[in-house]
């Protein structure tokens, strides 16, 4: 071999190390290449941003009176003489030069310098407050400037923050070992070096290979081939950029908080960290957070939630509706399966099982896995020998096995509960002592999941009930454990003391006695270890925003049989109305009473829309007959404000609604409430089916975000899998994007909005007819109503 001689046999030639060091340059060029496409497109956020920022604080300058300016110097200003001169504001102070002030008769050099340096900080400290907002509605050229850039950031999809991460280590690890292994490329230079050195290229050498072949097994140079070229796409135009942004704006603002320089963006930082005492917040903030297997970005409060989580090990994230706690709970799963664990556990009600396993398919490269329906026993196997993240509900978690382990809670300094918490990843499945009845137990050993997440954790508040026996069954076992919850616990004590003692007894005294009652400060102060709660105005400074999630649920079995007889009678109507057809095993009701207990427990005001009245009244006695089983339910149901409705009374239930202090409900037919009503009360949207018509949900959607709307409008649209909703989304999600991109902005399609809506007759009878074929239903009879135009929409 050509080093030989230098340096043993069995050692590398120099060809191949000439070989490795030219694959390890050139990923070392796309890893900088990268890098540099990203400063850029960053630089050009902060530059499109700077323009905002400064506008926003020369508007609050110029509210200022000049006299503040005392406060910044002790009150050894003299301003007698620039008050005189017109200076009334420090935003007019601020945007003079020094040469200005000192023209100003009676102002010396002295008072123009202190004057013009106390409001500069000012200034800063104005500029770390305020927010840079993006105002869909009012389009103008700085903030088109801000979302055309932002677009190439989110275009590059949610591996660009992987792709940017791995590229940093490249370049940190190939600086150092190119130039260190280039003496291992000569024969001459090896034999030329001192036996050090020599040593030193050689281990160079190996750390090279191996470097080279990991990063090829991730398939990082893929990644950073694909993601730079995302990143030099030619900039989208104006229209794309914006119909983008009004798409995934929550993305955007994640970027944008990511990017912006200004320390004061992501909010008030003492409760974007939850008022957590200082030495808990340090630890939180010093815990690294590997994203490895994560497909989103993070705010930064979103972050710290989930370094929360993996710090503090037995912990409630209980932030506000719409902040994320699912995304949260996904990041610290994703950190600890590139730390090598491989088996997780995730317990949710029914209703929110489907979302669960297409959150975190979309949002991290881990394996859903769900345990739940006829195959949920052959799924609980694939799950104990595959691993992956297993989803079930609080119904089937009394039937699964128990790990056999003490309880970590009960007894953290037991031996094996201490190897537990040391990593054993696998214990035998014996009963536990004190479990719940098991219904079945595999043979095979129980993996112990490396994280317990329980989310809509208040339905476990009662210990008395089988579900929280379960969970505790399994929490006791778990060295981590997640409860999400949106409801403010700091108003429910005694349900908060249920929850804590699932995670160990020993939190109990922390907020025991004074500390419950003495307000909501003192309250997440004393119970930091275990609780994190965000609130939307504390954290999403951007407000308003608009945040869309879809809800999908399973067809119960008197759903489908009732969704099949729709199908085979070609009646498209009542496809789409099958889902509620049976109200006591309603999937999609149950979860729509959810999210309004949810808004009810924060609040918040709903509004609530259907294309049927015949749904709507369905909705109507389910809020009502509900009100006494949950407390969070209380509030009144107004509606359903219909088509039939008087315009004078239909904006009296809708001032009505408005009226209502605290939390209210809604109802209106999507045709009648979707135009001419301005719903800025209401902050939580509920759609009980899509629309063949994206304008009417627009529109609907639209009422209540508008000018005067102060929260974060969240729209939960209600899908039933496997139905002619899933046929729809598909039919229709190009066919809106083009009338979003060229007809949405147009003062003709908001006047008349039929006249550029995507035609429905065509549609209507290829989903019937592909529904037809998919259940092997299709008849002669059918096809001749459907042909015919009878499957098109009855009186509502």
């Amino acid at each position: 071999m050509a080093v030989g001689a230098a340096g043993g046999a069995g050692r590398p030639g120099g060809r191949q190390v000439r070989e490795l060091c030219a694959r390890a340059e050139r990923l070392h060029e796309a890893a900088r290449a990268l890098l540099a496409d990203h400063a850029r497109a960053r630089e050009a956020v902060r530059g499109a941003v700077r323009p905002l920022r400064d506008e926003l604080v020369d508007r609050e300058l110029a509210a200022i009176p000049v006299a503040r300016l005392k406060d910044a110097t002790g009150g050894r200003l003299r301003l007698a003489a620039l008050e005189e001169a017109g200076f009334d504001s420090v935003g007019r102070v601020h945007a003079a030069g020094r040469c200005e002030l000192r023209q100003v008769p009676g102002v010396g050099a002295q008072t123009a310098d202190q004057a013009l340096a106390a409001a500069r900080q000012i200034a800063r400290a104005v500029g770390e407050t305020v927010a840079v907002r993006i105002d869909v509605d009012h389009p103008r050229p700085r903030t088109t400037a801000l979302v055309t850039a932002l677009h190439k950031l989110v275009g590059a999809g949610p591996q660009l923050s992987r792709a940017v991460g791995a590229a940093q280590r490249l370049d940190t690890a190939l600086a150092a070992l190119l130039p260190a292994a280039q003496p291992a490329a000569s024969r001459l230079r090896m034999l030329l070096a001192g036996r050090g050195k020599r040593a030193g290229a050689l281990a160079a050498v190996a750390d090279l290979r191996a470097l080279t072949e990991r990063t090829a097994e991730r398939g990082l140079p893929l990644l950073l081939a694909q993601v730079g070229a995302d990143l030099l796409r030619e900039p989208a135009s104006e229209v794309e950029a914006w119909v983008d942004f009004e798409l995934r704006s929550a993305e955007y603002y994640s970027l944008l908080a990511e990017t912006d320089e200004a320390p004061g963006d992501g909010g008030d930082l003492a409760a974007a960290q939850g008022f957590l005492p200082l030495e808990v917040a340090e630890r939180v903030r010093a815990q690294a957070l590997d994203d490895t297997h994560c497909r989103v970005s993070l705010r930064g409060y979103q972050a710290f939630g989930a370094r929360f989580a993996l710090v503090q090990r037995r912990v409630i994230l209980g932030d506000e509706m719409g902040l994320g706690k699912t995304v949260q709970a996904i990041a610290a799963l994703a950190h600890l399966a590139a730390g090598g664990h491989r088996h997780f556990l995730v317990v949710c009600p029914a209703s929110v099982l489907i979302n669960w396993t297409r959150e975190i398919t979309s949002r991290s490269a881990l394996k859903a896995v769900p345990v739940h329906g006829p195959e949920r026993h052959d799924a609980y196997a694939e799950w104990r020998t595959g691993g992956g993240v297993a989803i079930t509900t609080f119904d089937v978690l009394h039937a699964l096995a128990v790990p056999d382990v003490p309880d970590v809670s009960e007894a953290p300094d037991a031996p094996l509960a201490a190897a537990v918490c040391a990593g054993a990843d696998t214990v035998a499945g014996r009963p536990a002592p004190g479990a719940a009845p098991q219904a079945e137990r595999p043979a095979d050993p129980v993996p112990l999941p490396a994280l317990l997440v329980v989310d809509e954790a208040h339905y476990v508040k009662n210990p008395q009930t089988r579900r929280s026996r379960a969970v505790a069954a399994w929490a006791g076992r778990c060295e981590r454990v997640l409860f999400l919850t949106g409801t403010p616990m700091e108003n429910r004590v005694e349900e908060f003391r249920s929850l804590v003692r699932h995670l160990g007894p020993e939190l109990l005294p922390g907020f025991e006695g004074r500390s419950a009652a003495a307000g909501s400060q003192a309250f997440r102060r004393a119970v930091a270890p275990a609780y994190l709660r965000r609130n939307q105005q504390d954290v999403l400074t951007e407000l308003p925003a608009l945040l869309h999630v879809d809800e999908w649920e399973e067809l119960g079995a008197a759903d489908r049989e009732a969704y099949r007889a729709a199908v085979e009678a070609g009646n498209f109507m009542a496809m789409r109305r099958a889902a509620y057809a049976h109200p006591a095993t309603s999937a999609k009701l149950q979860r729509l009473c959810e999210l309004v207990a949810d808004a009810a427990g924060n609040g918040l005001k709903a509004v609530v829309f259907s294309y049927f009245r015949e749904v709507l009244s369905t909705v109507r006695l389910a809020l009502e007959s509900g009100r006494g089983r949950d407390d969070r339910c209380s509030g009144p149901v107004f509606g359903p404000v219909s088509g039939e409705m008087h315009a004078a009374r239909r904006q009296r239930t809708v001032d009505d609604f408005g009226a209502v202090e605290g939390h209210a409900v809604l109802l209106c037919q999507i045709e009648a409430g979707g135009v001419g009503l301005n719903l800025q009360a209401a902050s939580v949207v509920i759609l009980c089916e899509p629309q063949v018509k994206p304008t009417l949900e627009h529109q609907a959607v639209a009422r209540a975000h508008r000018m005067g709307q102060v929260r974060t409008v969240r729209v939960h649209r209600l899908l039933a899998a496997g139905s002619v909703d899933e046929r729809m989304l598909a039919a229709l999600e190009d066919k809106a994007r083009l009338f979003d991109a060229y007809a949405r902005r147009s003062d003709m399609a908001e006047a008349t909005p039929d006249a550029v809506d995507i035609s429905d007759g065509t549609l209507v009878r290829h989903i019937v007819e592909d529904e037809q074929r998919r259940l092997a239903v299709r008849t002669a009879c059918a096809a001749a109503r459907a042909g015919s135009g009878e499957a098109g929409p009855p009186a509502p």
